[in-house]
């Protein structure tokens, strides 16, 4: 789910930073370009784990900032395709479940992937959602959000970003995880207890 990344950029540094110690500005600057912040293939940045090497230090011609190459380690988020993770219930509808962990929110279980076979139930505190069911031995287990979900990593992925976006849509998520809980221990913790 954790893991430590090797990164190398080459860092600007504004001359207002100069009068701290080298290692704190340089990583404060990183920390303002990469943490919360999604990177393709790699996934979402977490923390800065340690700065491994500074090079060079140039300031260009009419440039007051000075430039350095920079090594160093992330933290990053990215599960990785069939590990079992625990979220919460953020929304449901008839595409499927929505999910979050506490510091991601871009969880996604469609319908094809749910315990089959499963039902949408109208909502009766929410008429825009619905509630999931999974019918098993002639009992309905709901999928209701009183409990935290054990979900199964089914793919990652890096959508394109959008050139132009409506006003009305929904905000880009720069990295989506499908999930599945079509599976034995998966779902509400409670059906399994």
């Amino acid at each position: 789910m954790f893991f430590l990344s090797l990164i190398e950029h080459t860092l600007c540094l504004p001359p207002h930073l100069l009068n701290l110690p080298l290692d704190e500005a340089i990583k404060g600057e990183l920390e303002t370009l990469f943490l919360d912040k999604v990177i393709p293939n790699l996934g979402l940045c977490i923390s800065i784990y340690d700065i491994r090497d500074i090079k060079d230090g140039f300031i260009y011609p009419g440039d007051g900032a000075s430039t350095y190459t920079v090594q160093f380690r992330l933290v990053m988020f990215r599960p990785f395709v069939g590990e079992i993770i625990v979220g919460k219930l953020k929304s449901s509808d008839a595409n499927g479940l929505k999910l979050s962990i506490s510091f991601f929110d871009d969880i996604h279980i469609p319908v094809h992937l749910l315990p089959n076979p499963s039902s949408l139930m109208p909502n009766p505190e929410n008429k825009h959602q619905g509630v999931w069911s999974w019918e098993f031995q002639d009992e309905q287990y709901p999928i209701d959000g009183k409990d935290e979900i054990r979900f199964r990593v089914h793919s990652i992925s890096y959508p394109p970003i959008p050139i132009e976006q409506e006003k009305e849509a929904k905000p880009f998520a720069p990295m989506v995880i499908t999930g599945s809980l079509d599976y034995d221990g998966l779902g509400p913790i409670s059906w399994w207890v």
